[in-house]
């Protein structure tokens, strides 16, 4: 039985560092099988991941003293595209399958709105020229990846992001908006992307070979609502 949170969504993230990317999968049938039914993966096999820190429990709106605080936190979740659920501005629909989070209380709150949370920490590695995001699991590192960055002036980003969920009381599918405001640093490349324990199931996420990222950023500075704007899937609201 999921654990009851506190805290009414939405919930505002401000400032924190992240790295997002999008690659095309090794394995199609291992992707496409990790989708419910009523639910398609894209043909591509496009694969995203969020690897993020959170410094300080007052870059969140529930704060520090707040019950049920999210607190300080290392995030890394993964999951699928999805097809024929493109928001208006184009972007796909996401299925997360994988939810790792140094915050027991945000994996409550995400756990009671069908995200699939369980442990992990995340760390992200900082220089003039490299980011370095180690996602760990059980305390042993699990997926690493290195994008090299320069000092060019940041580049402002915003939208909306969509994730699909599905409730746990009802099995009936969400749509979530996630608004978001970055500041994303220039010179962005992926130098690799590696999945480093053969014998964890998100190891059926791993990028084909040669790496074929086909988006991502990193952003020392990015506020966003966790969730934003929820309805049933198909509703005008969740449409």
């Amino acid at each position: 039985m999921i654990a009851a949170s506190a805290l009414h969504a939405p919930q505002l993230i401000a400032n924190s560092q992240m790295l997002y990317l999008v690659w095309t999968a090794e394995d199609l049938d291992a992707v496409a099988a990790l989708v419910p039914e009523g639910l398609t993966a894209r043909a591509d096999g496009a694969v995203f991941m969020n690897q993020y820190i959170v410094p300080t429990a007052e870059q969140t709106s529930n704060g520090a003293e707040s019950v049920d605080a999210f607190g300080a936190y290392g995030l890394t979740y993964l999951g699928v595209d999805l097809a024929g659920l493109d928001t208006e501005a184009g972007v796909p629909a996401r299925w997360w399958t994988h939810y790792f989070n140094s915050s027991e209380s945000m994996n409550r709150y995400a756990a009671q709105r069908g995200v699939p949370a369980s442990g992990g920490a995340t760390e992200l590695e900082v220089s003039a020229d490299r980011v370095v995001a180690t996602t760990f699991i059980d305390g042993t590192p699990t997926i690493r990846t290195v994008a090299r960055i320069d000092d060019s002036p940041l580049t402002r980003a915003t939208g909306q992001l969509r994730y699909i969920t599905r409730d746990p009381a009802s099995a009936d599918y969400v749509s979530g908006r996630y608004p978001f405001v970055a500041d994303n640093a220039g010179g962005f490349v992926v130098e690799s992307l590696e999945f480093l324990d053969p014998n964890h199931d998100v190891y059926a996420l791993r990028p084909a070979q040669p790496l074929d990222v086909t988006f991502g950023f990193y952003s020392p500075d990015i506020t966003f609502c966790y969730p934003g704007g929820e309805g049933p899937l198909g509703s005008v609201h969740g449409s």
